[in-house]
């Protein structure tokens, strides 16, 4: 198949970019090739790649910024997508929408596919409100929300704390919100395997199993060869932050499984994969 993927320059653009190029043939297109949130530039952009399906990787991902820059980011994340959905339904393309564990409030032990949205800060909701538009599209669509995403870009939580632990005796780490640490290698693969299927609906990508900051903190100071008592919990009351966190974001996971998707790695794996292919010098962030 044709495949067009949005913010192809980012974390997980880059990578389904050479997860798919394998199979299908792909184009490209970030910041540099135009303004998403521009409906003529989005037409020009699907009806020149006549795509069969859009992977749709770019957004807004400053939670913090959304609160201080709510217009903008709406317009980056919901305008956008709305602006693809459109085009994609007029010429028959599939779009694969990547979502977030922030379209839910945080309450409970974790939310499965079927969940209602309860979005706690801006951001969740330019989100939710994109995840709205996916599927009100009559043509074909997939929503996969992933969360806490590490991977080759520039800054990701995993290559924060590799350098902290370079410079500083102790390490504070949040222990009370907890979450599904996603390799984006393997959540290429999850999107690979969707959209070369053609399934539909809302799936959870992430890797297996949950963690707070605090225990994938110590996980990676153990992968580095440092010792992982050097990491400390505390609670996020330490770290004001303007959006407020979901203290538990877990997505289970049942529709990837119905589809046959294979079982996904461990979030405790990917980290050793991706910390030793920062060490192999492969990495475009190294």
């Amino acid at each position: 198949m044709k495949i067009l993927v949005t913010g192809c320059e980012g974390m997980l653009g880059r990578a389904v970019m050479r997860c798919l190029a394998a199979d299908h043939v792909m184009t490209g297109v970030d910041l540099a090739d135009g303004d998403l949130t521009d409906p003529r530039t989005v037409k020009d952009i699907v009806a020149g790649a006549s795509a069969a399906w859009v992977v749709h990787c770019a957004a807004w991902t400053d939670v913090d910024g959304a609160e201080s820059s709510p217009d903008e980011a709406m317009a980056a994340n919901a305008g956008a997508t709305e602006n693809l959905a459109r085009e994609c339904g007029l010429n028959g393309s599939g779009l694969c929408f990547i979502s977030t564990d922030y379209v839910f409030d945080g309450r409970g032990e974790g939310f499965v596919e079927k969940d209602k949205r309860c979005p706690v800060n801006h951001y969740g909701m330019t989100k939710a409100r994109a995840e709205q538009i996916v599927e009100a599209m009559p043509g074909p669509w997939q929503i996969v929300r992933t969360s806490w995403l590490f991977g080759d870009g520039r800054v990701n939580f995993v290559k924060t704390i590799r350098s902290l632990l370079e410079t500083k005796d102790k390490l504070r780490v949040v222990d009370d919100q907890h979450g599904c640490p996603t390799y984006a290698e393997d959540l290429a693969d999850i999107i690979g395997f969707l959209v070369s299927g053609q399934f539909r609906g809302i799936f959870h990508g992430t890797n297996a199993g949950s963690a707070t900051w605090y225990e994938l903190a110590r996980e990676i100071a153990a992968r580095c060869g440092a010792d992982p008592d050097r990491i400390e919990p505390c609670p996020s009351s330490e770290y004001p932050t303007a959006a407020v966190r979901p203290a538990c974001s877990i997505l289970h996971s049942s529709r990837l499984e119905e589809a046959g998707c294979a079982a996904r790695a461990s979030w405790r794996d990917a980290v050793f994969r991706y910390l030793r292919f920062l060490e192999s010098g492969q990495a475009v962030h190294p």
